[in-house]
C-alpha cells in the first residue's frame, strides 16, 4: 500500500537466507566472520577481473539456494544488477540459469533498488519467491570509472574504495525472522558536485533527502529505528548527512552507521574514506545486518542505499554528479 509521496507498506514480504562472498580486504575487515566464502586473492580463482566478479556473483546465488533448499526451478524472478557496463555481470552469469531475469541499476544503492521491485512483485502475488542480488569488485570499478589499478595513481583520502563482494538474499511470502516492512523509493537529487574522487559528499544530498521524505511519509522520526545505515556514504559524506539533519534540528548520529565504514578498518586497512560499491550495501545488510535482527539485537533496522549516477564519459564532459537513494525497512518478527 502506498503511503505519503514515495514510500509503502508491505504486507506479505519476507526475507529468506542470504548469502555474501567477498574478496581478500573484506574478509580481513570488521565483518569478515559474516561473510559466506571469501577469496584470498582478488582474481578470485578467475582469468581476469570481470570473470572474478561474475564468479562472485556466481557463488553468492548457488550458495543462497543451498542455504533455502531452493533449486533455480522454485523461483520466480531474479533481479539485480552491477556497475559495470550494460550490467554485463549479471547478465553474463544469468544466462547460466532458467530464471526469468530483471536488471536493474542505481549504481550503489542497486542492493535496495532490487529489493524495492522484488517485493512490489511479491505483494502483487505476481510470485512467491524472488532472488536479489547485486555486485562489485575493485579492479573492475577502477578500470571503469577512474585507471586501472595497475597504473598506480596517487588517490586523495575523499576517495572511496570499491568493496569487492556480492550479495543475494531471498525475497518470499511465507513468514520467516525478518519482514521487509516497507520502502521509501529515491529521486534523482543533483547537488552540483562535480569531484569523482568524493562520491560519499556527491550521494549525501540524496540520502538526506531520501530518510527525510522517508520520516514524513511514514509520519515517524529516528526514534522509530534501532539502527540507520547508509549504503557507501564513508566518513565524508555519513558527516556531511548528520550536519544537513542537525540543520534542521534533527540529531540521529548516536544510532547511525555507514555500510563503508562498518566493513573496513580505516585505521588499519588502507582504503581512504570507506568502502563504496554495490556489493558494499549488499555485503554489510546480508551478512552483518541480518545477523543482528536474527539474534536479537535490534528489532527494526532503516536501510538506506546510496548510488552516484555517473559514468565516465560524462565527468569527462565535466558535468555534475546526481544522486540517488533507496529506503528499506527491515523488522524482526515472530514467524
Amino acid at each position: 500500500m502506498k503511503i505519503g509521496k514515495q514510500s509503502a507498506v508491505l504486507k506479505n514480504v519476507y526475507l529468506g537466507e542470504t548469502a555474501v562472498v567477498t574478496g581478500p580486504k573484506e574478509k580481513n575487515g570488521p565483518l569478515g566472520r559474516h561473510f559466506d566464502k571469501t577469496y584470498d586473492k582478488l582474481h578470485c580463482n578467475a582469468k581476469s577481473w570481470e570473470k572474478a566478479e561474475m564468479q562472485l556473483l556466481r557463488d553468492a546465488i548457488e550458495i543462497c539456494l543451498e542455504k533455502n533448499g531452493l533449486e533455480e526451478s522454485d523461483v520466480d524472478y531474479f533481479i539485480g544488477g552491477d556497475l559495470n557496463n550494460q550490467l554485463v555481470i549479471g547478465n553474463y552469469v544469468l544466462r547460466e540459469y532458467k530464471l526469468p531475469y530483471l536488471g536493474v541499476f542505481g549504481a550503489c544503492s542497486t542492493a535496495n533498488e532490487s529489493i524495492i521491485v522484488g517485493a512490489s512483485l511479491l505483494e502483487a502475488k505476481f510470485g512467491r519467491k524472488v532472488l536479489v542480488g547485486t555486485s562489485s569488485h575493485n579492479a573492475t570499478s577502477e578500470r571503469q570509472f577512474r585507471y586501472p589499478t595497475e597504473y598506480g595513481g596517487q588517490k586523495p583520502e575523499s576517495l572511496t574504495f570499491t568493496v569487492t563482494a556480492a550479495g543475494v538474499a531471498l525475497l518470499q511470502d511465507e513468514p520467516t525472522p525478518i519482514k521487509v516492512s516497507g520502502f521509501t523509493a529515491g529521486k534523482v537529487i543533483d547537488a552540483d558536485f562535480k569531484d569523482p574522487l568524493d562520491m560519499g559528499r556527491a550521494m549525501a544530498p540524496a540520502a538526506f533527502d531520501t530518510i527525510k521524505q522517508h520520516f514524513e511519509d511514514f509520519r515517524v522520526g529516528p526514534e522509530a529505528y534501532d539502527l540507520i545505515v547508509t549504503g557507501d556514504l564513508s566518513y565524508y559524506g555519513r558527516e556531511m548527512v548528520v550536519q544537513l539533519f542537525k540543520e534542521i534540528k534533527i540529531d540521529f548520529s548516536e544510532k547511525y552507521k555507514d555500510c563503508g565504514l562498518l566493513i573496513y578498518d580505516r585505521d588499519n586497512q588502507e582504503v581512504f574514506a570507506g568502502g563504496s560499491g554495490c556489493g558494499c550495501a549488499a555485503a554489510v545488510t546480508f551478512g552483518y545486518l541480518t545477523s543482528l535482527l536474527k539474534e536479537g539485537h535490534y528489532k527494526k533496522i532503516l536501510v538506506v542505499a546510496t548510488g552516484a549516477l555517473l559514468n565516465a564519459v560524462i565527468t569527462a564532459q565535466k558535468e555534475s554528479i546526481p544522486g540517488i537513494a533507496h529506503a528499506v525497512v527491515l523488522e524482526r518478527v515472530i514467524p
